[in-house]
């Protein structure tokens, strides 16, 4: 996925992608946030996840490290945090070309559902999106869209042995380096 340079809104270390989601649909930022999940921050882990809004809606997620996107990049998104997020601000017209990747776009709702498992931020954000991105549920339009059910987020990661077996190896490390320090 291409997308223009946007102008950095903020940047910050959250524990929960939940709050910039929110953040987000409360300022209705035009624009897109690019998610680095600690495994990538600390682990040397590959990608990143792009999630693209306009006023505040979610439309396209895409993940770097896995080259997917819409709904089965959410669950390479949803892993534990704390995540580092930069929100980027871009013109409307900036993202259309973008937008027009109908394989990348996520259902408004499901990005809230998904990684911050927050049911009433999904609702709120499915008020906010335009008529013509709805149907009857978030998931019933992943199926449709992709023509197979998605498995939720935590399932796409416990079937994920790579990234548990990632988390695991950094748990070890940082109890050896606890022992150390603490003499044991």
């Amino acid at each position: 996925m291409k997308l223009p340079r946007g102008r950095l809104d903020k940047s910050r270390v959250v524990t929960d992608p939940r709050d910039t989601l929110a953040d987000v649909l409360d300022r209705e930022l035009t624009g897109y946030a690019v998610f680095e999940s600690q495994e990538t921050l600390l682990l040397d882990g590959e990608g990143r996840g792009v999630i693209t809004f306009t006023d505040g809606v979610p439309v396209l997620t895409y993940h770097t490290g896995t080259d997917r996107g819409g709904p089965p990049a959410l669950a390479d998104l949803a892993i534990p945090g704390p995540y580092h997020v930069s929100l980027y601000t871009l013109d409307a017209a900036d993202l259309e070309s973008a937008h027009e990747a109908t394989d990348l776009r996520v259902p408004p709702g499901m990005p809230a559902e998904r990684l911050g498992g927050d049911p009433a931020l999904a609702d709120s954000t499915r008020r906010a999106a335009p008529d013509e991105r709805l149907s009857a549920t978030d998931d019933d339009a992943a199926a449709v869209e992709d023509g197979t059910t998605e498995q939720s987020a935590v399932e796409a990661f416990l079937d994920d042995a790579e990234k548990i077996e990632a988390i695991k190896q950094q748990a070890r490390s940082e109890a050896r380096e606890r022992a150390q320090q603490w003499e044991f």
